[in-house]
């Protein structure tokens, strides 16, 4: 694993990263749960199990990739 990567999974997993990103798919993928399968939610009818994780997974790799883009561009604009 080159340098750069190992300093992005750092930074993936330190300074609060895991959990602004938990929050931020806690919410939006409940969100997008409602949206795209409330009706089988609330009816109590068959709910597809792979799109409800993935409508928590994209939220938080989305949010953890922002927050890492962002340090490296600092650390890089502070070289």
């Amino acid at each position: 694993m080159s340098g750069r990567w190992r300093v992005a999974c750092r930074y993936a997993v330190s300074d609060g990263v895991p959990r602004r990103s938990l929050i931020v798919a806690l919410v939006v993928g409940t969100v997008l749960n409602l949206i795209n399968q409330g009706g089988a939610l609330i009816a109590g009818g068959r709910v597809d199990w792979v799109k409800f994780l993935l409508n928590f997974a994209v939220p938080y790799c989305v949010s953890t990739y922002g927050a890492v883009s962002y340090r490296l561009g600092k650390e890089r604009a502070a070289q």
